[in-house]
């Protein structure tokens, strides 16, 4: 799962933040206990002692230190057995001046083996929910709130289906596609008019595979088209353009909306090829939302582009009545 730097260098951030408040409060809690009876402090003041001098007895050269260890071992034993006595007698459990970890399995330190732990991927996660949300109503927008009551049940002639039988099995193809998202998913191509819901769609598929986890990167084709266009003509030099494209080009997911859109030039044609043919060969999913139909698309970019979203990605057919216009009219009623 590839974060790009922003998120993860924000997911950290709210991380070591949480964690260092987590150490505030039990420094804070354990200071109460210990004022509640003084006797605790000297306790685990003379245990960590004990500790050192059984380390420095195992150490020593030149004479046995079996029985001053055990001396001190029983010593140490003494001093659990009044400090559990002690919390006993408070009301408190035997632990409570021990810090234990939120997360059991990397020791609150983010990485397990030199991955990241689950722990740092759910905040990683809600990092990239926020930043999708801000192009994407992603409360909104979801499986659960998609509706087919704006698609006519009438069957369209041409087709031989209605518009509400389609969007129904176009609903049901983005749901598996996004529960079952992972390595090898293959690739989406929502194409149809405007108004008939394939943002909808894609911000549903957007949250449920960001919020299992895996990185996703939500832009329009001409806001991406513009930074592969300052990286190729220097009119952005810093890192944030390289790292706009390395994050289009390595995210697990991209959703790259309203193709078709931009501005039509040579260069947009061998970005998009770019952006296509890259994530194709390197076996990275991709969701292409576009009014285009695969003709308009070779007659705009290239029939090598057309060739691959034809023959490589899953098309879903979008079709019916502008819902936009239909919302409008029921609001005016």
């Amino acid at each position: 799962m590839a974060y790009d730097g922003k998120i993860l260098r924000r997911a950290l951030r709210h991380f070591e933040e949480d964690r260092r408040q987590r150490q505030e409060r039990f420094q804070d809690r354990r200071e109460h206990i210990y004022r509640r009876q003084p006797r605790l402090r000297e306790i685990d003041a003379e245990l960590h002692s004990t500790m050192g001098r059984l380390i420095a007895q195992a150490l020593r050269k030149g004479q046995n230190p079996r029985p001053a260890v055990e001396s001190l071992r029983r010593e140490n034993l003494g001093l659990q057995a009044e400090r559990t006595s002690l919390l006993e007698r408070m009301g408190l459990p035997a632990d409570c001046l021990e810090e234990v970890p939120a997360c059991p399995l990397c020791g609150d330190t983010g990485y397990r083996g030199g991955v990241m732990c689950r722990c740092l991927k759910r905040y990683c996660a809600r990092e990239q929910q926020k930043e999708l949300s801000r192009m994407l109503d992603l409360g909104g927008q979801s499986f659960e709130t998609f509706s087919l009551d704006w698609y006519d049940q009438e069957e369209n002639p041409e087709l031989g289906i209605s518009p509400r039988e389609n969007m129904d099995w176009v609903g049901r193809a983005c749901r598996r596609y996004a529960a079952g998202f992972g390595p090898g998913s293959g690739s989406l191509l929502l194409t149809g008019d405007p108004g008939l819901g394939k943002t909808f769609l894609s911000a549903a598929i957007a949250r449920e595979v960001s919020g299992d986890g895996w990185s996703v990167v939500y832009d329009t084709a001409g806001r991406i088209f513009e930074r592969f266009e300052d990286r190729k003509f220097g009119r952005d030099r810093g890192e944030a353009v390289e790292a706009d494209v390395r994050r289009v080009l390595e995210c697990d997911l991209l959703i790259l909306d309203d193709l078709g859109t931009e501005t039509a030039t040579p260069f947009v044609s061998s970005a998009l090829y770019t952006v296509l043919n890259t994530r194709l060969l390197e076996k990275r999913a991709t969701i292409v939302s576009t009014n285009l139909k695969i003709p308009e698309i070779a007659r705009r970019y290239s029939p090598q582009i057309a060739s691959r979203l034809e023959g490589e990605y899953q098309v879903l057919p979008f079709f019916g009545e502008d819902i936009r216009k239909l919302k409008k009219l029921r609001e005016r009623r």
